[in-house]
């Protein structure tokens, strides 16, 4: 019986790690999170203060996630080894999604 083996691109983990942190920015930095979750309450300035603790919490899984990211294409071990790459890029993207995550269910207990 013979072992079937699954490539991909190494470029389909790093644009999605992209995209998701492109959706994490925008939400936190641009104001996407407070448009979705604070706005037409009545008191919006204790949602947004509220919102901010989310992001600071999100943001600690996001810095885990932009660290794995780099680490996987800027480590010659990681870069050299294609297991220890989809490794580290497997554990950036879920660490994209866990912030994503933190941050949406954060803000809808913030509402």
């Amino acid at each position: 019986m013979a072992r079937l083996h699954i490539r991909f691109s190494p470029i389909i983990p790093t644009i999605a790690s992209f995209l998701l942190a492109a959706l994490w920015g925008l939400s936190v930095f641009a104001g996407w999170g407070l448009e979705a979750f604070c706005a037409g309450g009545q008191d919006s300035s204790l949602c947004s203060q509220r919102l901010g603790t989310v992001s600071t919490v999100s943001g600690l899984f996001a810095a885990l996630a932009a660290c794995c990211t780099a680490a996987a294409w800027l480590l010659p071990s990681a870069r050299d080894d294609t297991r220890a790459f989809t490794r580290i890029m497997g554990a950036g993207v879920v660490s994209w999604i866990v912030a994503e995550g933190v941050l949406f269910l954060g803000g809808m207990l913030v509402r």
